[in-house]
């Protein structure tokens, strides 16, 4: 049976954050997408999960339906504080935080900094790129080319393979979408992908933490995934193969299944 689905917004700290709720019977996931993703992309995503968890799917600041601008700030600080303000205003008492690539750094900023704030926490092929290391695989200009594209109303260019396994629908509503993502939000992000140091935060995470990483796309080596379960103490992982980065568009049931069975393997103390 379908659940209810509706779209609301909230202030936090004067900030105008929108969310989709996804009314399913089971503990609270707070959903964080990546860097060019809105919650309405996620939302066939967000009903699978809703089949075993209340899924609240969080449009980032700058992003969707939730505030932008050139006076905001996009680091990882940023946008942990507005989840974390997010859970405050919601209600929710240590939810299972959720994040995919940009939005799984910002799960281990929250993580590590607030964590009466997470319960657990599911990190989905995050870049693993910061100071000294090697660089996030896909340059911003390409998320600048299509952000450019799609406002003029061209077709998608589905020769990039992290497009390759999109549907016909999903690839427009990407398009109707992309143009909503702040120039300065996703340019400042791609940059903290570089800049940042999430390894440092990694070894101060207490809840129980789920990797899912893919084998293609060279976001998540092999090395990489040992060098993240060395360096957080309560932590497991899953490759998924086959796939790329956007995981969920190249293999949905596996990636929901994965994220059901940690959920039900590890219920709420």
């Amino acid at each position: 049976m379908p659940v209810e689905v509706r779209g609301q917004h909230l202030l936090a700290e004067g900030i105008r954050l929108h969310y989709l709720e996804h009314a399913g019977d089971g503990p609270p996931l707070i959903v964080i997408p990546g860097i060019t993703s809105t919650a309405i992309t996620w939302e066939f995503i967000s009903a699978g999960l809703a089949e075993f968890a209340h899924v609240y799917t969080l449009d980032t600041r700058g992003r969707g339906l939730s505030a932008g601008g050139p006076d905001l700030e996009y680091w990882l600080a940023d946008y942990a504080r507005d989840t974390a303000n997010t859970i405050a205003a919601l209600g929710l008492d240590a939810p299972i935080v959720l994040g995919h690539s940009m939005g799984a750094r910002i799960a281990i900023k929250l993580a590590a900094e607030a964590p009466e704030r997470v319960g657990r926490m599911i990190l989905v092929d995050p870049p693993v790129s910061g100071p000294g290391r090697r660089k996030y695989p896909i340059p911003l200009q390409w998320y600048f080319d299509g952000i450019d594209a799609a406002s003029r109303g061209d077709p998608v260019d589905t020769s990039n393979p992290v497009l390759r396994n999109w549907t016909a629908s999903q690839l427009a509503l990407r398009n109707e979408w992309l143009p909503s993502c702040d120039l300065k939000a996703i340019e400042q992000s791609h940059r903290s992908f570089e800049e940042e140091d999430i390894h440092k935060l990694m070894p101060n995470i207490q809840c129980e933490t789920f990797m899912i990483y893919a084998e293609k796309g060279g976001t998540v080596r092999e090395e990489d995934a040992d060098e993240i379960i060395g360096a957080i103490p309560n932590v497991s992982r899953m490759r998924i193969d086959g796939v790329g980065h956007m995981i969920p568009w190249d293999n949905l049931a596996t990636f929901v299944a994965a994220v059901r069975g940690f959920i039900k393997a590890n219920p709420a103390p």
